[in-house]
């Protein structure tokens, strides 16, 4: 050939090149490096090359550099490097060394893959620092075999090549300068590369690659060249996530690369005081290429036990074998001061007094550090009935666990102020139990008064009580103000959840108002749900907190009210919802329960309704607010009001829509009482007291809740919970009551004339 011809050919091979650089590889501008500087720089290294070995893949380390010139850039361009799922371009000029695979595809004998090595004889010139190159980066010479990471010149064993249009490197230096480890099979003439918990599989003389077990297709298959596993660069730095940029000015491929592991640490416990607790410091650390880390390295002001209350910094470092130190993680941990015990000290209002006459405790304890204590009282009494000193001790207790004890003795007289019938009855505060005969409070009189009614709908979905398996607990239509009493345990082996799905089925948009709503459990007491639910309605009425509103579309079905279904059920968990709502057209609604990870309103057209278990009732009643006006004056005699016996106080009847039969509301569950007692006379208490049963609850008097009882329940008929009692003068009283789910019908207000106050 002669020079002519050796032209044309270059000339050639340079057009080709400029066609094959994608359109996204925009060339990139540097200000330090130039490309007069990168060519002095791959112009002037030493090439390896392979010496003679019976190891395809000997371990790092085992080189024996043999210096060769190294091509010079411009004798024939690199092609440009297209993304993996392109199409293969048509065959193109390849550089120097990039020749054809062996015909086999075998490794020759003697053939070595030897690893990149530094260039140790090279000068650095200001062009090939950190700060031109870049820290995190990998750059890759066209037409050459030069090599920079973080700055520093290497040489692989293998130039980077184009062969039939697509660009290929050495595995073997890639994987090393990315620091992942890699081996050969020779068997199945493959290189498997281990990054992390990936593991890429590259075979000679294939286009497929697979990442833990799913194949990719490769731009061109693997090749074996002089014992260098050649690979297209694009399959490799997708396959280990690598992104890059083509600098086609100064002839380079930028690879950033991620190579630093990270650490972090916990620090335990969270409350931290000082010369007390002992720190637990949990640390966690990665190299993002699974490299193992090898060293940690803390600040000096992490200590055991802090010595002093204050803020303290500390940072934590880990090195991996690639000697990459992480970026330093810090901490601000708050050491406290040491937990004081809580002191305890109260207050008598006065140092001596009559028997039965009220001694008046006042609390004066604290914390030092404002928390919240537990108060127990031993010996304390609302008056004592002994003469001589009586010994009242307070203990409190902060939640560490320290606690202090206060004692202080008063004297009693041998004279009487009150008998202790009277002093219950005077002094009891709301919500504490006293006892009264409770055989004889059947034959009180009733107080008599009007009744009407406000137009709630009630849905009571409270059959099957106990839900044995998944589906529709209750289906109904309704139109403007609906009640809601739910109630319901899983009996399934598995979680559940309870929801109620409403559906507009009109023409129109439909918006639900939600006016007052409580929602109890998941919990394992039937009584428990139910008390709580009825408190949280009633606090919703008294703050207005539960009000809100959606607005459904034309055939949209939404999950409403849905505190009801953020936590799941185990079994034996009740759940229990009291509810206030109104719609301005006809909704349907679906109490249902599915198992916790299930769509209900994906499941609801395929769940079973569930019939009822026989025991508990389910219906639908109209005008299920009840109004008791009494104008009568209460409480010069005793008297009782007694609710849910179905005598004085019938059944709300209604229907079952389930099967259509007709349904009777025993013991007027979710029922809203309204009792207005317009004149009560002075100096009246007014008890609660069960008639069928165990009892739990809360009622609203005078815009107030009152638990009945504060503590433990009402279990016998002769145990009545103070509810009111007035004052000197004549006073108006109004009462808000519903029955808590899990808790037993009738019950009795009770009227009771007080003795006079000395």
């Amino acid at each position: 050939m002669n020079l002519k011809k050796v032209f044309l050919v270059a000339v050639l091979a340079v057009s080709q090149s400029v066609a094959a650089i994608p359109a996204w590889a925009a060339p990139v501008s540097t200000e330090s490096t130039t490309p007069q500087s990168v060519n002095a720089a791959a112009n002037t290294a030493n090439t390896q090359l392979q010496p003679g070995s019976t190891d395809p893949l000997p371990p790092a380390g085992t080189v024996i550099p043999t210096p060769t010139p190294a091509p010079v850039p411009t004798a024939s361009p690199v092609q440009g490097i297209p993304a993996v799922t392109e199409t293969p371009a048509p065959a193109a000029t390849e550089v120097p060394g990039a020749t054809a695979a062996p015909v086999d595809g075998t490794v020759p004998t003697d053939a070595v893959m030897p690893t990149a090595t530094p260039v140790t004889d090279t000068p650095m010139t200001p062009s090939m620092t950190t700060s031109a190159f870049g820290e995190g980066q990998l750059i890759l010479m066209m037409n050459s075999n030069k090599m920079f990471r973080n700055g520093t010149p290497y040489t692989a064993n293998q130039p980077m090549a184009v062969k039939n249009g697509v660009s290929y490197v050495s595995i073997r230096a890639m994987v090393e300068m990315v620091g992942v480890a890699f081996t050969y099979d020779a068997k199945t003439k493959e290189v498997i590369v281990t990054k992390g918990t990936s593991i890429m599989r590259f075979k000679t003389d294939s286009k497929i690659y697979t990442v833990n077990g799913t194949k990719f297709t490769m731009k061109g298959p693997a090749y074996q060249f002089k014992g260098t596993f050649m690979i297209p660069l694009t399959s490799i730095t997708y396959a280990l996530n690598i992104p890059y940029t083509v600098d086609n000015v100064q002839k380079r491929v930028i690879l950033t690369l991620n190579t630093k592991p990270t650490a972090s640490f916990t620090v335990q416990p969270k409350e931290i005081y000082a010369g007390e607790t002992t720190v637990n410091y949990v640390t966690s650390s990665s190299s993002p290429n699974g490299t193992p880390i090898v060293e940690e390295r803390w600040s000096d002001n992490k200590q055991d036990i802090y010595d002093q209350p204050g803020f303290y910094t500390v940072i934590y470092s880990v090195r991996d074998a690639n000697n990459m130190w992480s970026d330093p993680y810090p901490v601000t941990i708050q050491v406290l001061q040491p937990n004081q015990p809580p002191v305890a000290q109260f207050t008598t209002d006065k140092e001596e007094y009559k028997m039965g006459e009220p001694v008046i405790l006042t609390d004066t304890s604290y914390d030092p550090e404002n928390e919240e204590l537990t108060v127990t009282w031993n010996n304390r009494a609302l008056a004592y009935f002994n003469p001589g000193p009586v010994p009242i001790q307070l203990t409190v207790t902060d939640k560490h666990g320290l606690s202090s004890t206060a004692e202080k003795i008063i004297n009693i007289t041998s004279e009487q102020l009150y008998t202790q019938d009277e002093v219950t009855k005077l002094f009891t505060i709301p919500g504490d139990v006293i006892s009264m005969d409770g055989g004889m409070i059947p034959a009180l009189p009733n107080l008599p008064y009007t009744l009407s009614s406000e137009g709630y709908t009630l849905i009571r979905s409270n059959s099957p009580e106990t839900v044995n398996t998944e589906g529709v607990l209750y289906r109904e239509t309704s139109v403007g103000n609906t009640r809601f009493l739910v109630h319901h345990m899983n009996n399934m082996s598995t979680r559940q959840k309870l929801y109620v799905i409403a559906t507009n089925n009109n023409l129109y948009p439909t918006t639900i108002t939600t006016q007052y709503l409580g929602i109890a459990g998941p919990v394992v007491s039937p009584e428990y749900t139910g008390k709580i639910s009825v408190e949280k309605y009633y606090n919703s009425m008294i703050t207005g907190s539960a009000q809100s509103q959606i607005t459904l579309q034309p055939g949209q079905s939404m999950s409403i009210m849905t505190d009801l279904n953020k936590v799941a059920m185990k079994p034996k968990d009740v759940m229990s919802l009291s509810a206030d709502l109104n719609s301005d057209y006809p909704v349907l609604y679906n109490v249902v329960m599915v198992e916790q990870s299930k769509d209900p309103l994906a499941e609801l057209p395929i769940l079973p309704i569930l019939d009822r278990d026989g025991v508990h009732n389910r219906g639908t009643y109209p005008d299920s607010t009840r109004i008791m006006n009494v104008t009568d004056l209460v409480g010069t005699t005793q008297s009782k009001l007694i609710l849910g016996d179905n005598v004085n106080d019938k059944n709300l009847d209604g229907i079952d829509p389930m099967n259509g039969t007709t349904a009777s509301n025993s013991g007027n569950f979710g029922v809203l009482y309204k009792i207005v007692l317009e004149r009560v006379a002075a100096n009246t208490l007014i008890t609660f007291n069960p008639r069928g049963g165990g009892y739990l609850g809360s009622i609203l008097v005078n815009g107030t809740i009152v638990n009945v009882p504060n503590k433990g329940k009402l279990d016998k008929s002769d145990m009545n919970a103070v509810v009111y009692r007035t004052g000197e003068y004549e006073s108006r009283v109004e009462m808000v009551f519903t029955v808590a789910s899990g808790s037993n019908l009738p019950v009795n207000f009770v009227f009771t004339p007080l003795p006079a106050k000395k």
